[in-house]
């Protein structure tokens, strides 16, 4: 097998890792804005916090929301 192909595949399979550990982290965080915001934490400051816009934050938490 060439080395080229290799490293595609080697690229492609920590692609797939940090796309897996990215969901995880926005899973996490969509959870621990829910329990912020259902504390009384202000919007901003989840914002603030997490280093989100205020829309993004919304965006999150309407993700939990059902249809």
């Amino acid at each position: 097998m060439s080395d080229a192909i290799e490293g595609i595949r080697h690229a492609r399979q920590q692609r797939a890792e940090a796309d897996e550990l990215r969901r995880r982290a926005t899973d996490e965080l969509r959870e621990q804005a829910r329990k912020a915001h259902d504390e009384g934490v202000s919007i901003s400051q989840i914002a603030r916090e997490a280093d989100l816009s205020r829309q993004a934050v919304y965006d999150l938490l309407a993700a939990l929301q059902p249809s």
